[in-house]
């Protein structure tokens, strides 16, 4: 009787199954260096510029992968804008408020969105982008809603607890608070070369950016006292004196 060989002996043995999840963490390790990638190339360079061959060189895949994931490079666009928005929430979600203190939280909130604002200038440029595009890719997403209400909903959490106990007005809408707050950080900051040019300060400046992080917060809280919390023509306290150098008034001839 013959004995099989060692080699047709281990060719005869069936292979050892893959660990279960291994294939699918490959596949999402894969998918997110192409949305990491992607992040990078379209900040850069803009949708139009944003060519997916220079998405998978930068992610180190291929092309393919590219389409195997997100269908287009349209598709792939829409995934950034999405997780640009996820991101922030996710940052949102960790923060510790107290509404028990809800002028704190209020003030803790506007600083959070100026601060991720000018730490994620990727978030700016990409939203420039859209804009730019009058938000035609974003408006095929399914997800662009369910991103807004998380945010949306800090706010109304934290001025329904003032309003429960008087310091902030009934009226007061955390969606108006919540634009006022990215309409102050977002045009400042992505506004922030051309004014220092036209207005002739360094708005771009440590001293500049302390400044109007305080004038924000300043500005919000105002926008929700109550109309007797102040005394009439009280100036902007929390805001402080403006940076030496900062634009004066001119006196018109």
């Amino acid at each position: 009787m013959s004995v099989p060989s060692p080699a047709r002996t281990a060719a005869a043995r069936p292979r050892r199954a893959a660990r279960p999840g291994v294939r699918e963490a490959a596949a999402l390790a894969t998918r997110e260096a192409i949305l990491r990638a992607a992040i990078r190339v379209f900040s850069r360079y803009g949708f139009d510029g944003g060519r997916v061959e220079r998405i998978s060189a930068s992610a180190g895949s291929y092309d393919r992968m590219i389409y195997y994931y997100f269908g287009s490079k349209e598709g792939l666009y829409v995934a950034v804008l999405e997780e640009l928005y996820r991101r922030f929430n996710e940052a949102e979600s960790r923060l510790e408020l107290d509404l028990e203190r809800p002028v704190d939280a209020l003030a803790e909130v506007t600083r959070f969105v100026w601060n991720y604002y000018r730490r994620h200038p990727e978030f700016i440029t990409l939203l420039n982008t859209e804009n730019l595009h009058r938000g035609r890719h974003i408006a095929k997403s399914r997800r662009a809603r369910e991103y807004s209400f998380p945010a949306v909903r800090v706010l109304g959490d934290v001025l329904e607890h003032g309003a429960r106990k008087g310091l902030f007005r009934r009226t007061a809408d955390a969606r108006d608070v919540y634009l006022m707050i990215a309409a102050m950080g977002y045009f400042y900051l992505s506004n922030r070369y051309t004014l220092s040019a036209f207005l002739g300060e360094p708005l771009e400046s440590a001293a500049a950016m302390a400044h109007w992080e305080a004038f924000i917060v300043d500005a919000v809280l105002r926008a929700v006292l109550p109309p007797d919390a102040l005394p009439p023509g009280t100036p902007p306290a929390a805001a402080g004196k403006r940076p030496r150098g900062l634009l004066r008034s001119r006196r018109v001839a």
